[in-house]
């Protein structure tokens, strides 16, 4: 366990969200935070906290809300060294609002800003060829050409090396899924060993209307495991030999803010399967996380860290 290490290579931004439910952007009114963020982000700093080793590859503004990510960052456990800090670029930044029907609306700057300020050359084996496990999160390669190219380049480096790639596609409507990026799209799924989509991006990936035949048919692209993410419904997960529903994990839960609890969820899915779990065990630590996740405002804030989880493990 303690020599395996997960990594990232991706997004980090700062989130701004509305005080109150059904507050919409485009009138005045008050917002929290800001708040460390980025979907990579968030499942790093979650994976970290749950005694992980992890490193990460992206780009901050030199300014306070670059600041403010990095020394959250560092503060629980993540390598922080190959993270470049922008001078010409400022952090990226996500507006969002909630409304009663669960539903999100976002307002993002972020392929200009610092956190789309990736480069092929950035990444380079010497950074990424002792990884076990290298997670990536579609909305990186939804900012720009240069993240993609960056992307790719980093899987490639971690296939070589035998280490695994796990995906999250992560689609928002708001960074739109293109002919260019479906095809890259497919091309990580096919080189993954677990992919964790939605039911919505499951069907959108596909084609296919049914989560069964669905799953059957992103499957058959090469992951070994799909691990669709349902919310406060649960998850199911699919093999080639088996699939099966996990429900919520709704002890003690009093959901605050929904934000990252997918990302947490692959936190808990990925290192469950580190610390020697089974699928089953795995799914349900993954459900865990998530739901934890969503207790407190701010994307990073809920997620637990792994001393407040011995009855959930044994480690």
């Amino acid at each position: 366990m303690n020599d395996v290490i997960v990594g990232c290579v991706g997004d980090l931004l700062v989130e701004i969200m509305r005080e109150n439910v059904d507050d919409p952007l485009d009138k005045p009114g008050i917002f929290l935070g800001p708040y460390p963020s980025g979907a990579s982000g968030i499942f790093i700093d979650a994976i970290s906290r749950l005694g992980v080793k992890t490193s990460f590859i992206g780009t901050v503004g030199d300014d306070d809300f670059g600041k403010l990510i990095l020394t959250r960052l560092e503060k629980d456990g993540v390598e922080i060294s190959n993270i470049k800090v922008s001078k010409e670029y400022t952090t990226g930044v996500a507006f969002v609002t909630y409304f009663k029907d669960g539903s999100r609306k976002f307002i993002y700057h972020l392929s200009k800003a610092a956190t789309g300020q990736i480069y092929p050359e950035d990444i380079s084996p010497k950074k990424l060829s002792n990884l076990n496990f290298l997670h990536i999160v579609g909305s990186t390669i939804s900012l720009n050409e240069n993240c993609r190219e960056s992307v790719k380049k980093a899987i490639e480096i971690v296939k070589s090396s035998n280490g695994k790639i796990t995906f999250d596609p992560n689609l928002r409507k708001e960074l739109l899924l293109n002919n260019y990026t479906k095809s890259l799209f497919d091309s990580i799924i096919a080189n993954s060993y677990i992919v964790f989509p939605t039911e919505e991006e499951l069907i959108e990936l596909t084609g296919e209307k049914k989560l069964k035949s669905a799953a059957s048919k992103l499957i058959n692209m090469g992951p070994e495991i799909i691990a669709v993410k349902q919310g406060g419904r649960g998850s199911t997960v699919f093999t080639r030999g088996m699939h099966f529903y996990i429900p919520p994990y709704e002890e003690n839960i009093n959901v605050i803010d929904p934000t990252g609890a997918g990302d947490c969820y692959c936190a808990g899915f990925i290192s469950g399967i580190i610390y020697g779990m089974d699928i089953k065990d795995a799914a349900f630590f993954a459900n865990v996380i998530g739901a934890l996740s969503t207790t407190k405002k701010g994307p990073m804030e809920g997620a637990p860290y792994i001393k407040e989880l011995n009855k959930f493990l044994r480690i």
